[in-house]
């Protein structure tokens, strides 16, 4: 049995921001079953801190950073946990990067340089006689625990995830005493990026490999286009970089059993679902589709292409209820633009239950990003029948085979790309969806098509395990 400590920043069902959280939930289980025992580490926030239930101290350090600290081990949701209870860093109002106006907490660099100082204590020495023989981190969130295990000599191979590489954990030069890094790395080789502290760029360097959420995000990445800084340095390791796509909870993504909609286990039982939906969401009854979108709403998510395309749509007697909060301005647009029109509906926040009935409702999901790396929302629509409207672009274009004339000819069709990610294309793709929706035999193949395909996470599972194998087996 292979031991791995995952070092994240969130982790579901405790706390969650983005689909990082939902991989640091979902794979352990999946990884059990591959050979592989995951310990999670994660930050002891305040909202995490008030769901542990019964712990036990593992471990105590008498300044992490600028406070005490405790190592707290619990099991929670099936999740063997370590939780880094540091209050001087993690319990604060706000989110769990940011205050309540959403800046960024000044001390973001020492609050996740503990995270990884700890994982590397973990790997050096242990922790209640468990020492992983893998460690494996998420983002530039753990990014500096190979700088840290380098320091104490642990021996335990590093691997790291990139789910995101737009975010790359920036910190000032006059840092590096602060956070415990050797100067003397403080190269362009290492760790130095434009005279700066690069959190991201400490995991890439100190990997002994490398691996983001989608195959062709990975061959993105080696794009100045796409690796925001960072390409030349995965051209550099391209050998040591792969692409897994990440899968999703089966059990909580399951329109047969959801205790949130009424169940189905075919496209038809998807009526009921739609008129509550729409019930939901203030809107009539139309001849066109309902689509939906879960989202941040940011330019990365191409909200902005949406709002100038929606007349397409709209005009074929299409829907749209959209469900998600980010950039004010992209909230103001929209929820003016739902006053104009009323097959818009736009409801401002995040509602778990709310998206669960928006899968079961919807016909479409719409995925119009500039980047995704991997997506989830277009994985749980496949789940749900709601056949995917997406740009071709990251793990957007690995899952959801488009409906061109060979893939609707050989009946494998489950969605609609779009490309080049221009609002004008998205416009074109919804004229598409219209069309397709009005062939309800075509239609009602694709969503058969989609509800079949594989988006658990036994295939991930497996590809990662077996990276952790030829790593551990390439070890001197």
């Amino acid at each position: 049995m292979i031991k791995a400590l995952f070092v994240v920043s969130e982790c579901a069902p405790l706390v969650k921001t983005g689909g990082l959280a939902d991989v640091a939930g979902a794979l352990p289980a999946a990884l059990a079953k591959q050979g592989a025992a995951v310990r999670v580490l994660l930050p002891g926030y305040r909202t995490v801190m008030g769901q542990l239930g019964k712990t036990k101290t593992a471990a105590r350090y008498k300044d992490l950073f600028g406070g005490p600290a405790k190592l707290l081990a619990c099991t929670v949701a099936g999740l063997d946990l370590l939780v880094l209870d540091a209050p001087h860093l993690y319990d604060r109002d706000g989110s769990i990067y940011g205050d309540a106006t959403g800046a960024d907490w000044p001390d973001n660099a020492e609050r996740f340089a503990a995270l990884c100082m700890t994982a590397a204590k973990i790997a050096s020495g242990g922790v209640n006689g468990w020492t992983p023989d893998i460690v494996h981190g998420h983002d530039w969130q753990a990014g500096l625990t190979p700088e840290y295990m380098r320091k104490l000599d642990a021996a335990a191979p590093f691997v790291f995830t990139i789910h995101n590489i737009a975010f790359h954990g920036i910190a000032d030069a006059g840092k590096l005493d602060a956070l415990s890094l050797d100067a003397t790395r403080f190269t362009s080789e290492n760790f130095e990026f434009w005279g700066k502290i690069s959190a991201l760029k400490a995991g890439l360097v100190g990997a002994a490999k490398i691996n983001t959420v989608s195959q062709t995000y990975a061959e993105e990445l080696l794009t100045p286009e796409f690796g925001i800084g960072m390409d030349g340095i995965l051209r550099a390791r391209q050998g040591d970089l792969s692409g897994i796509v990440n899968g999703i909870d089966l059990e909580v993504w399951n329109p047969a059993t959801d205790p949130n909609i009424t169940p189905y286990k075919t496209p038809g039982g998807k009526s009921a679902n739609k008129k509550a939906l729409r019930k939901t969401f203030g809107l009539g009854a139309a001849d066109g589709p309902l689509c939906v979108l879960v989202s941040r709403l940011t330019e990365q998510k191409g909200i902005d292409l949406l709002l100038d395309a929606l007349p397409a749509l709209l005009d074929r007697g299409g829907q749209l209820a959209l469900l998600g909060s980010g950039d004010p301005i992209l909230e103001i647009a929209l929820l003016e633009a739902a006053d104009r029109h009323e097959n818009l509906s736009v409801k401002i926040g995040y509602d778990e239950a709310l998206s669960h009935q928006m899968m079961a409702g919807g016909d479409a999901i719409v995925v119009p990003s500039r980047f995704e790396p991997c997506g989830l929302t277009q994985l749980y629509g496949l789940r749900y029948g709601t056949l995917p409207l997406v740009a071709l672009t990251g793990g957007l274009a690995d899952t959801v085979i488009n409906a061109n004339p060979a893939a609707l000819a050989r009946g494998v069709a489950t969605g609609i790309q779009f490309f080049p990610v221009t609002a004008q294309a998205l416009a074109n793709a919804f004229v598409r969806l219209a069309d397709l929706f009005e062939d309800g035999k075509t239609w009602k193949a694709m969503q058969r098509n989609a509800m079949r395909q594989p988006v658990d996470w036994e295939t991930a599972a497996t590809t990662y395990a077996g990276l952790y194998r030829s790593v551990l087996e390439a070890r001197p």
